[in-house]
C-alpha cells in the first residue's frame, strides 16, 4: 500500500474517524428527536427541554442506552473501535515482538472490549455482554493486523511490517467493511428507531396531581426530583406538572411508535 494512503488512514484514525462523527451527531440528534417525538413536538418540547435543562439531556440518551440492549450494544462496539484506533494513531499501543511488547499489546487490546462486555453484561444480560466483547475485540484485532502491514503507518515510524497472508488480508477487509457499516448504518437507525418507538425515556409514574381545587391521578413521565414529589410531564394534560405519592409503572409505553402512528 502507498506509503500515503497509509498515513491518511492513520491520520482519519487520530481525529476519530467516522465513528467519532457519529457518536457525536448522536449524542446532539436523538435525545431532542425522543423528546420531541414522545411530548409531540413544538411547544411541548421546549417546555420539556426549559424544564430538564440543556445540559440534562445527556440524562435521555443514557436511559435510551440503558434500557434498549441493541442500541447499548452498538454504542459499546463502536465506542470500543473509536477509542482503540485514536490511541494507536497516537502511539499508544506498545510495538515490537519481544515477550513484553506482545503482552502490553495483548492488554490493551483486550481491556476495553472486555470493559465494555461486562457494562452490557450487568445491563442487558450475560450474551449480550459476551457478544459485545467478542465483537469488539474482532474489530480491534482487524486495526493491530493493518498496523502491521503496514496499511495505516505508526506515529513513530513503521517498525516490524510484515506481510500478511491472502487470508488475513481478505478478514482485515472484512473488518473495515463491518466496522463502517455498524457505525454508519446500523447505528444511527437503531439509535432514530429508539427515538421514535413512543416509549419514555425515564421512568413512567402514577402520581397525584392538584389541577386547582382538585386532585386527581396522572401518568408522568419523570422529569426530575424536588422535595417529596417529582417534577414530570403529565401525559394527560400535556403539561409539566408536580406529582406526590407516586407509583412506578412497569410500562414504558405512552405513544405508538412511529411506525404505526
Amino acid at each position: 500500500m502507498a506509503p500515503g494512503t497509509a498515513d491518511g488512514r492513520t491520520e482519519v484514525d487520530r481525529k476519530g474517524g467516522p465513528g467519532h462523527t457519529v457518536l457525536l451527531a448522536l449524542l446532539a440528534a436523538v435525545p431532542l428527536v425522543k423528546v420531541a417525538w414522545t411530548v409531540g413536538g413544538g411547544s411541548h418540547t421546549r417546555e420539556v427541554v426549559t424544564t430538564m435543562g440543556v445540559p440534562n439531556l445527556g440524562e435521555v440518551l443514557v436511559g435510551m442506552v440503558t434500557t434498549r440492549p441493541l442500541l447499548g450494544s452498538l454504542v459499546a462496539v463502536v465506542t470500543s473501535r473509536v477509542v482503540f484506533a485514536l490511541f494507536a494513531a497516537r502511539g499508544a499501543v506498545p510495538r515490537g515482538r519481544s515477550a513484553g511488547a506482545v503482552a502490553r499489546t495483548v492488554a490493551l487490546t483486550l481491556v476495553n472490549p472486555l470493559a465494555m462486555g461486562v457494562l452490557c453484561w450487568v445491563f442487558y444480560g450475560p450474551w449480550w455482554g459476551l457478544a459485545v466483547a467478542l465483537v469488539s475485540l474482532a474489530l480491534r484485532n482487524g486495526l493491530v493486523q493493518e498496523y502491521r502491514a503496514g496499511r495505516r503507518r505508526h506515529p513513530h515510524g513503521r517498525p516490524d511490517t510484515v506481510a500478511l497472508a491472502p487470508w488475513r488480508l481478505r478478514l482485515v477487509a472484512a473488518e473495515q467493511w463491518a466496522a463502517l457499516l455498524l457505525t454508519v448504518v446500523l447505528l444511527p437507525l437503531t439509535a432514530f428507531a429508539a427515538a421514535l418507538d413512543g416509549l419514555a425515556w425515564d421512568t413512567v409514574l402514577r402520581c397525584d396531581v392538584a389541577a386547582g381545587a382538585h386532585t386527581g391521578q396522572s401518568r408522568l413521565i419523570e422529569l426530575r426530583r424536588e422535595g417529596n414529589g417529582v417534577v414530570g410531564w403529565d401525559l394527560h394534560a400535556q403539561e409539566v406538572v408536580n406529582g406526590l405519592a407516586c407509583v412506578k409503572e412497569e410500562s414504558l409505553r405512552v405513544r405508538p411508535a412511529w411506525w404505526n402512528s
